[in-house]
């Protein structure tokens, strides 16, 4: 189980019951005025993305390379989304631990990422072999 699914309902009523004993029911109505303000802004937040994420094709990226530097340990799956500004292709089982996305430039190259309970557990870049330069001895076209 998370343990932000027990942390924060605990963290409220502990803030609602000290608002309440330090001024009454003014101090739970402004305890409960900010918690409101505080998850309509992650609201927006998760409406934002996912709007930017349905205008682009799924599991797209500018820069596969971009993407592996910026990454870092525990970061949850919108935050990833926010970066990459696409939903990621799905490769595990719906609703499968861990869940498995893949994000793929116009170069081939691609980052895997493995999420446990929402977060960011590893990652791995793929870059495409490189391709042989032509050899000196090679005509190269119409040049000049």
């Amino acid at each position: 189980m998370n343990w932000r699914q027990i942390a924060y309902p605990i963290a409220g009523v502990i803030l609602v019951a000290g608002a309440w004993r330090a001024a009454g029911w003014a101090g739970v109505a402004i305890v409960a005025t900010g918690m409101v303000t505080w998850a309509l802004l992650h609201f927006n937040r998760l409406m934002h993305v996912l709007k930017k994420a349905a205008d682009r094709p799924k599991g797209r990226v500018g820069s596969a390379v971009m993407l592996h530097t910026k990454l870092k340990p525990g970061v949850n799956l919108l935050h990833v989304m926010s970066m990459t500004g696409s939903l990621g292709e799905l490769l595990s089982q719906p609703d499968a631990q861990p869940e498995v996305f893949r994000w793929t430039d116009d170069g081939d190259s691609h980052v895997t990422c493995e999420f446990v309970n929402g977060r960011l557990a590893k990652w791995e870049l793929v870059r495409p072999p490189e391709q042989p330069e032509s050899s000196p001895g090679t005509p190269e076209g119409d040049a000049p």
